[in-house]
């Protein structure tokens, strides 16, 4: 017996986020969107950006956080947003596109890889809880650059997130850490 399939509207810590969690897996490479022309690879994303309110869609392994423009509240879109959200997935249309998955380089340095291994299995599944993600982009003179993505860009608390929690942690696990950005 297969479980019944749900979508459930959750709040994020950007107000003008938020997450729609569902028990089934939607990608395995997540995918943030911030512009309609940007929805090639997702019908779903193409679909939400067909709101003239939608600010940004991003795809996570089994959410998607939908942005808002400011004139529209969420107690008017929520419900709407889970049922289109569940219509989509139960009609069995496509989610995303594959997309090539970033390659883990082996020319890698040893901090780059300790980076990129914090990042993954510490940082990123803690961010995914309210609807990000955030992405290695690279490593020079001490300072680690990053993308936030999903409720995590534009996100109020999102600074202190990166000072306090990420760039704390990096420091901890590489020594040559300096600062930590975001890009």
């Amino acid at each position: 017996m297969t479980e019944n399939l749900f979508v459930r509207a959750e709040m994020t810590p950007n107000p003008q986020t938020f997450r729609f969690v569902t028990n089934r897996v939607l990608t395995e490479t997540p995918a943030d969107f911030k512009t309609a022309q940007e929805t090639t690879p997702s019908p779903l994303a193409k679909k939400l950006f067909g709101f003239p309110w939608t600010a940004g869609v991003f795809i996570g392994r089994d959410f998607v956080t939908v942005t808002k423009q400011d004139w529209v509240e969420w107690e008017t879109l929520a419900e709407p947003l889970c049922g289109l959200i569940q219509e989509h997935l139960e009609s069995g249309a496509t989610v995303l596109h594959d997309t090539k998955a970033a390659v883990a380089s082996s020319n890698d340095s040893d901090d780059v890889r300790v980076i990129k291994q914090v990042l993954d299995q510490e940082i990123r599944p803690a961010v995914a809880q309210d609807g990000g993600d955030i992405v290695f982009h690279k490593f020079e003179d001490g300072v680690v650059y990053l993308f936030m993505q999903g409720s995590c860009a534009g996100c109020p608390s999102s600074t202190m997130t990166l000072k306090q929690g990420i760039e704390t942690r990096l420091k901890e696990a590489v020594p040559n850490v300096r600062e930590v950005v975001s890009m």
